[in-house]
């Protein structure tokens, strides 16, 4: 048996919009699969966990590592050419820590708060391993995030960030812009 789902197997699944020339792991886990949407030259690896929730739009020529996990309450949005390196977790939602309210997926739901907002990764852009992408994050066009950060900002397009948070390191070349 193939690692990969095949043509027929994908398209016996209930996706909002599935492109063509599409990989998807046997290992991969869908929650709200009917409110995902996959582009044309897509790839996503083994333990991938992706739960639509208000939907989840993956663009074309999109890589999505091993073990990561996308969390989409709030909407993400992934344009073309991104790489998502493995053990990414991207969150469109957070449980309120304040106090004010209960936490855990057991508390009925009168008791819960959630934050959330749309997190967009923009066409070219790169998230090294291990890093987390929380509400409201936008990574605009060609940003490179190096492994182990945390963001929940705007990064700026054609820039390199690391950290815990994520902080500035320098300009990124366009130079993969010649090679289309």
């Amino acid at each position: 048996m193939e690692s990969f789902l095949t043509e027929t197997e994908l398209n016996k699944l209930n996706f909002k919009k599935l492109g063509k020339n599409v990989k998807i792991s046997r290992r991969t886990v869908f929650y709200s699969i009917e409110n995902i949407e996959i582009g044309n030259h897509v790839r996503i690896d083994d333990f991938v966990f992706l739960s639509g929730g208000c939907g989840i739009r993956i663009g074309d020529y999109v890589h999505i590592g091993a073990y990561s996990a996308l969390y989409g309450k709030f909407g993400i949005e992934i344009e073309d050419y991104v790489n998502i390196s493995s053990r990414v977790s991207i969150y469109s939602t957070s449980d309120d820590y304040s106090g004010d309210f209960m936490t855990g997926p057991l508390v009925d739901q009168q008791y819960i708060h959630d934050i959330g907002k749309k997190i967009v990764i923009e066409k070219y852009a790169i998230i090294g391993t291990g890093s987390v992408l929380l509400p409201g994050a936008i990574l605009y066009e060609g940003v490179a995030l190096g492994a182990m950060s945390l963001t929940k900002q705007e990064l700026q397009p054609f820039k390199i960030y690391a950290g815990i948070p994520a902080r500035y390191i320098k300009e990124r070349s366009r130079k993969m812009l010649e090679r289309k």
